[in-house]
C-alpha cells in the first residue's frame, strides 16, 4: 500500500506513541492525517466512533488509543483497563468494516503473552497460557481484539494487521508516577532524589525480572511499515530483541540522571512478569523492520527531553 496517497486516521494520535507515529507518517510523505482528541470523540461510545468515521472517511486506521499504565495502575484499575480497551477496539474494527476502510492496524501488547512464556517470546506461544496477573485484564482485552481481526479476515475478508508492541519509552512519555511505566518513573524518581540530595532511592520489586524496551521512534517506524506491507491479522512482535534486568536498568537510569545514591529494592512490591524478551524474526521477515536505537542512547535522549521540559515548565 502506498500510504502517501491514503487518508490515515490515527487514534491516540495526540498521545505519546501517536505523536511519534504521526511524525513518521509525515516523514514518509503521507499528506492526509487525522488525529482526533478524546475530547472530540469518546471511542468507548459507539455513536462517537460512527460519527468520527462518517465525518473523516479514513482509508487507513492506525489504532493506538488505549488506557495504559504501569503495574500500580493495572492493579488499581483492572476493570477500567479491560473495558475501555476492549470496547474502543471492537467498536472501531466493526465500524471500519462497515465503512469500507481499506486497512486497520492495531497496536497490541506483549502483556497478552502467558506469564511463563519461553524466552524469547514467539508469536506462536501467545495462546499457551494466562497472562501475568497484574496486567491480565489489559492483555486479555487486546488479545480478544486480535481474535476479532482474525475472525473478520476469515468471514469478511477484512484487511487487519496486529503488531505486538514491547515496553516503550522516549521523549513525550508519561512521567506521572500514578500511571507511568518503569522507565519514566525511574527517570523522574532519580532526578527528584538527586535534587533533594537523597542518599537512598526505593525501587519496586527485587530488581531481578527482565524487560525489553523499544525507543518510541523505532516503534513508530515498525507500525507505519505494518500499515504499508503487512497483509495478515496474525500477530507480529515489534521490539528490540534484547532484555535487561530491572536492577541493571535502574542503575543505568541513575547513571544517566546523575543520581549517586543507593538504590534500595523492595521485595514486598510486585515484580510483574518474570522475563520479557521478544523473538523479532517475523518483523524482520515480514516488515523489514529492525530497531535502530540502543537503550543507552535512547535513555540519554529521554532524560534530556524530560529535563528540558521540566525547565521550560518551571520558567513558564
Amino acid at each position: 500500500m502506498d500510504i502517501r496517497n491514503k487518508r490515515v486516521l490515527v487514534t491516540g494520535g495526540s498521545g505519546f506513541l501517536g505523536g511519534h507515529v504521526t511524525a513518521r507518517l509525515r516523514a514518509v510523505g503521507c499528506r492526509s492525517i487525522v488525529a482526533p482528541r478524546s475530547s472530540e470523540y469518546d471511542l468507548t461510545r459507539e455513536p462517537d466512533v460512527l460519527r468520527l468515521l462518517q465525518k473523516e472517511r479514513p482509508e487507513v486506521i492506525i489504532h493506538l488509543a488505549a488506557k495504559v499504565g504501569g503495574i500500580g495502575a493495572n492493579r488499581k484499575y483492572p476493570g477500567t483497563f479491560l473495558y475501555q480497551n476492549l470496547v474502543m477496539g471492537t467498536h472501531l474494527i466493526e465500524a471500519a468494516r462497515t465503512h469500507g476502510v481499506e486497512k486497520f492496524v492495531m497496536a497490541g501488547t506483549i502483556c497478552a503473552y502467558p506469564k511463563f512464556t519461553p524466552v524469547p517470546f514467539k508469536e506462536s506461544d501467545l495462546w499457551n497460557g494466562y497472562p501475568e496477573e497484574t496486567n491480565a485484564p489489559y492483555g486479555l482485552a487486546k488479545k480478544l481484539l486480535l481474535a476479532q481481526l482474525q475472525a473478520y479476515k476469515q468471514e469478511f475478508g477484512f484487511n487487519g494487521a496486529n503488531v505486538l508492541i514491547v515496553n516503550l519509552y522516549g521523549p513525550g512519555d508519561n512521567f506521572d508516577l500514578e500511571s507511568s511505566h518503569v522507565i519514566p518513573a525511574l527517570i523522574r524518581k532519580c532526578v527528584e532524589a538527586k535534587e533533594r540530595g537523597d542518599k537512598v532511592l526505593p525501587v519496586w520489586g527485587t530488581g531481578r525480572p527482565t524487560r525489553e524496551f523499544l525507543y518510541a521512534e523505532d516503534a513508530a517506524e515498525g507500525i507505519v511499515r505494518a500499515a504499508e506491507v503487512l497483509d495478515t491479522p496474525d500477530p507480529v512482535n515489534i521490539g528490540s530483541g534484547t532484555e535487561i534486568a530491572i536492577g541493571d536498568l535502574a542503575r543505568l537510569v541513575a547513571e544517566k540522571t546523575g543520581f549517586k545514591g543507593e538504590l534500595k529494592f523492595d521485595p514486598n512490591m510486585p515484580d510483574g512478569q518474570p522475563r520479557r524478551c521478544l523473538d523479532v524474526t517475523r518483523a524482520k521477515e515480514l516488515l523489514g523492520f529492525q530497531a535502530k536505537t540502543s537503550l543507552a542512547e535512547g535513555l540519554e535522549k529521554t532524560v534530556a527531553w524530560y529535563l528540558a521540559t521540566r525547565k521550560a515548565a518551571a520558567a513558564a
